[in-house]
């Protein structure tokens, strides 16, 4: 599967979670625009995840995790929050 046929796929479902339609990200972008996304036509820039993001009232690292999500196993989800976690504050403890 393409990596933004994935994200397209994230996107839906937080929004089905979030009870949130297409035309409710009209300040941001498009009922179009959404759909292409969603259907893994078009790949959103970081700032466009941003945005999506605050629309379905979450933070834009739930939007990326969830498009990689499909590939894990409960397991692996655990494995890979804990090294996400120690990544980030890695960099953190950098400045």
């Amino acid at each position: 599967m393409r990596r933004n046929a994935t994200l397209g796929k994230a996107l839906k479902q937080l929004r089905e979670i979030a009870n949130v339609t297409q035309e409710d990200f009209g300040l941001v972008s498009s009922r179009t625009y959404i759909s292409t996304v969603e259907r893994g036509l078009k790949s959103p820039t970081l700032g466009k995840i941003e945005q999506l993001a605050d629309v379905l009232g979450v933070h834009p690292l739930t939007l990326l995790t969830a498009a990689y999500m499909e590939r894990l196993t409960p397991k692996e989800v655990d494995r890979t929050t804990a090294l996400l976690r120690d990544q980030l504050l890695a960099l953190v403890s950098e400045k």
